[in-house]
């Protein structure tokens, strides 16, 4: 119960300031170009309360699921009778454009201010990540090792697009689960063209692409538990294992060592800055396994950016996240990714309240994310988004003469259409996870 309360808790506090944002930037453009504001709206439905403050009520309404802003005249589709200078038809196109356009503009510039924000307060970025995607481990019967992938490998391209980095690597892996890829790979002095099939892998929930495989990755401490055997023995947060009983050890090797040596003395190479040295640690039985008190993640730094910095690190971020979103709807439309990792309300939900409890920057983080996504799709020329009105902006200013309300009306009945058809399927989607056998559940005529 606490699960479910928390997730609408969260989820309110997210898109309550996803849609305050977005309306704020018509409400704002609105005020700019001269034109009157009936009701600035918080939640659709009924009105549970609010303030009127000159010509415009300001208020809470019953269902939080969005927000509206209506403006005097705007359902004015034909001027037969003469506008008021501040109805919204009575604008010029460019400046309806403006008014339409900056909902979704400041939904990107918060998305941009948050992350600069957070670059400024410091990053923690995991080392590998920006390196040249060179394979430094392989699982044993996974999809890279009958593949014939090797330890030593460089992949350069995945479906012919090119992975400069683990980064890319990652993203384009984990957006096709269950798929078949192709990779162009370095081997020495040779490139050569390779498929694999991936496998699926639960990760918060969606099904991302799994191929095992994994860059030359080191495990550091993020947290040492006080009293466990590591901190009895030295152990430091931040300190990096390189190794143990003089064998490397890499990240994906360490956890399941060290539970397979319960009360077993283990000689630890440990990096602690530019010093090595080894500690006796003695992992302790805890239920069947041993432990030795640590939280254990990717080798990472800190990075933490000055004013100007976290600006060009934030534009640099947010493009890339752009080019992925449009990449994966590409991907979507043409077969080569899955729709099981889109999410709807429900993991929306779900996610806030975890990040929300991972604390107040990971929070920040999400709801930048969110909001970069928002901001675009809703430039989409879908006719219910903002988009689809600017589009019909844009054919008018292209025919140079208004379309009729009957025109306008079917455009928005057939974009309402469409509308309720992604929100149906998205909610299906969340569901369909938590089944047992996913969307195949729904078909109980098969049973």
């Amino acid at each position: 119960m606490g699960t479910i309360l928390g997730s609408i808790f969260s989820f309110i506090i997210v898109f309550g300031i996803l849609v305050f944002v977005h309306e704020f930037g018509h409400f704002f453009m609105a005020k700019l170009m001269k034109i009157r504001v009936e009701v600035f709206s918080w939640g659709y439905g009924k009105r549970l309360f609010g303030i009127k403050r000159g010509d415009t009520d300001y208020r809470i309404s019953l269902l939080p699921l969005g927000g509206f802003v209506k403006f005097t005249g705007e359902d004015a589709f034909e001027k037969k009778e003469e506008l008021a200078p501040y109805d919204f038809m009575a604008k010029k196109r460019w400046e309806r454009f403006l008014v339409l356009f900056m909902g979704s503009a400041m939904n990107i510039l918060l998305a941009m201010v948050l992350v600069a924000f957070i670059s400024m307060l410091g990053v923690i970025v995991p080392e590998y990540s920006s390196q040249k995607a060179v394979i430094g481990w392989i699982e044993m019967e996974s999809p890279a090792e009958r593949a014939d992938i090797r330890t030593g490998d460089e992949i350069l391209k995945i479906n012919n697009r090119k992975t400069k980095t683990w980064n890319d690597v990652e993203l384009a892996v984990g957006t096709k689960p269950d798929m078949l890829i192709t990779l162009e790979i370095k081997r020495g002095d040779e490139i050569l063209t390779t498929q694999l099939m991936t496998e699926s892998k639960k990760t918060f929930d969606l099904d991302m692409g799994y191929a095992g495989f994994a860059p030359k990755i080191f495990t550091q401490a993020v947290i040492v538990e006080p009293d466990s055997p590591a901190d009895k023995a030295g152990m430091k947060a931040g300190d990096v294992i390189l190794a143990i009983n003089g064998e490397t050890v890499l990240y994906h090797e360490f956890v399941e060592i060290i539970e397979k040596n319960a009360n077993n003395e283990l000689e630890v190479l440990i990096q602690r800055e530019d010093e090595q040295f080894t500690l006796d640690i003695t992992p302790r039985l805890e239920g069947d396994v041993g432990k030795v008190g640590i939280q254990p993640w990717m080798q990472y730094e800190l990075r933490k950016y000055g004013f100007f910095s976290a600006i060009g690190r934030s534009i640099k971020e947010n493009t890339k996240l752009a080019f992925v979103l449009f990449n994966y709807i590409m991907d979507l439309m043409s077969g080569e990714a899955s729709a099981k990792q889109v999410g709807g309300p429900i993991m929306i939900a779900k996610w806030s309240y975890a990040f929300f409890r991972a604390g107040f920057i990971s929070m920040l983080s999400f709801i930048a994310f969110i909001s970069l996504q928002l901001g675009i799709i809703n430039l989409f020329p879908i006719p219910v988004f903002d988009g689809g009105q600017i589009l019909v902006l844009g054919m008018e200013g292209l025919f140079r003469r208004d379309f009729s309300p009957k025109v306008k009306q079917t455009v928005m009945m057939i974009g309402f259409v469409i509308f309720v058809f992604l929100l149906v399927f998205l909610i299906l989607n969340d569901v369909a996870r938590t089944l047992p056998n996913g969307w195949d559940s729904y078909l109980f005529w098969k049973k």
